[in-house]
Protein backbone atom coordinates (compact mmCIF):
# COMPACT_ATOMS: atom_id res chain seq x y z
CA UNK A 1 0.00 0.00 0.00
CA UNK A 2 3.18 2.44 1.05
CA UNK A 3 3.97 1.67 -2.77
CA UNK A 4 0.74 2.52 -4.20
CA UNK A 5 0.87 5.97 -2.06
CA UNK A 6 4.27 6.95 -3.27
CA UNK A 7 3.11 6.63 -7.30
CA UNK A 8 0.16 8.62 -6.95
CA UNK A 9 2.13 11.19 -5.58
CA UNK A 10 5.24 11.15 -7.29
CA UNK A 11 2.62 11.25 -10.74
CA UNK A 12 0.47 14.21 -9.42
CA UNK A 13 3.98 16.26 -8.79
CA UNK A 14 4.65 16.25 -13.34
CA UNK A 15 0.75 16.34 -13.53
CA UNK A 16 0.50 19.71 -11.29
CA UNK A 17 4.08 20.96 -13.21
CA UNK A 18 2.16 20.55 -16.58
CA UNK A 19 -0.90 21.90 -15.51
CA UNK A 20 1.06 24.98 -13.88
CA UNK A 21 3.05 25.37 -17.51
CA UNK A 22 0.12 25.50 -19.00
CA UNK A 23 -1.71 28.21 -16.81
CA UNK A 24 1.61 30.58 -17.44
CA UNK A 25 1.11 29.55 -21.46
CA UNK A 26 -2.41 30.65 -21.50
CA UNK A 27 -1.86 33.89 -19.64
CA UNK A 28 1.21 35.07 -21.66
CA UNK A 29 -0.67 34.07 -25.16
CA UNK A 30 -3.99 36.11 -23.49
CA UNK A 31 -1.26 38.85 -22.70
CA UNK A 32 0.50 38.67 -26.45
CA UNK A 33 -3.72 38.98 -27.71
CA UNK A 34 -4.38 42.39 -25.40
CA UNK A 35 -1.06 43.69 -26.59
CA UNK A 36 -1.49 42.85 -30.46
CA UNK A 37 -5.20 44.22 -29.75
CA UNK A 38 -3.66 47.38 -27.88
CA UNK A 39 -1.33 48.04 -30.75
CA UNK A 40 -3.63 47.80 -33.22
CA UNK A 41 -6.06 50.01 -32.05
CA UNK A 42 -3.37 52.80 -31.35
CA UNK A 43 -2.22 51.85 -35.03
CA UNK A 44 -5.54 52.74 -36.37
CA UNK A 45 -5.74 55.97 -34.29
CA UNK A 46 -2.61 57.07 -35.50
CA UNK A 47 -3.35 56.24 -39.42
CA UNK A 48 -6.58 58.10 -39.09
CA UNK A 49 -4.94 61.31 -37.49
CA UNK A 50 -2.54 61.27 -40.03
CA UNK A 51 -4.96 60.90 -42.64
CA UNK A 52 -6.96 63.76 -41.10
CA UNK A 53 -3.92 65.79 -41.16
CA UNK A 54 -3.00 64.98 -44.86
CA UNK A 55 -6.41 66.08 -45.54
CA UNK A 56 -5.84 69.45 -44.11
CA UNK A 57 -2.58 69.97 -46.30
CA UNK A 58 -3.86 68.80 -49.18
CA UNK A 59 -6.72 70.92 -48.91
CA UNK A 60 -4.74 74.08 -47.97
CA UNK A 61 -2.65 73.33 -50.76
CA UNK A 62 -5.53 73.06 -53.11
CA UNK A 63 -6.54 76.40 -51.97
CA UNK A 64 -2.71 78.11 -52.49
CA UNK A 65 -2.62 76.46 -56.35
CA UNK A 66 -5.81 77.98 -57.06
CA UNK A 67 -5.09 81.84 -55.47
CA UNK A 68 -1.96 81.41 -56.64
CA UNK A 69 -1.43 79.15 -59.33
CA UNK A 70 2.14 81.30 -61.25
CA UNK A 71 3.80 81.24 -57.94
CA UNK A 72 3.03 77.49 -57.50
CA UNK A 73 4.39 76.42 -61.09
CA UNK A 74 7.51 78.54 -60.27
CA UNK A 75 7.72 76.33 -56.67
CA UNK A 76 6.94 73.13 -58.56
CA UNK A 77 9.48 73.58 -61.21
CA UNK A 78 12.43 74.43 -59.02
CA UNK A 79 11.99 71.67 -56.82
CA UNK A 80 11.84 69.54 -59.92
CA UNK A 81 14.98 70.93 -60.68
CA UNK A 82 16.23 70.52 -57.77
CA UNK A 83 15.63 66.80 -57.76
CA UNK A 84 16.86 66.30 -61.27
CA UNK A 85 20.69 68.26 -59.73
CA UNK A 86 20.23 65.83 -56.82
CA UNK A 87 19.67 62.48 -59.18
CA UNK A 88 22.11 63.97 -61.60
CA UNK A 89 25.40 64.15 -59.07
CA UNK A 90 24.31 61.43 -57.61
CA UNK A 91 24.45 59.25 -60.56
CA UNK A 92 27.74 60.93 -61.60
CA UNK A 93 29.33 59.84 -58.19
CA UNK A 94 28.16 56.47 -58.53
CA UNK A 95 29.47 56.15 -61.73
CA UNK A 96 32.92 57.69 -61.21
CA UNK A 97 33.46 55.58 -58.47
CA UNK A 98 33.55 52.51 -60.69
CA UNK A 99 36.27 54.23 -62.72
CA UNK A 100 39.17 54.65 -60.36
Amino acid sequence: MAYTSRSLHAGAGPQSLADGAMDKMRDMRQGAQDLASRSLSAVGDTASAAQERFGRYAGATGRYVTEQPIKSALIAAAIGAAVAAIVMVARSRRHSRYYY
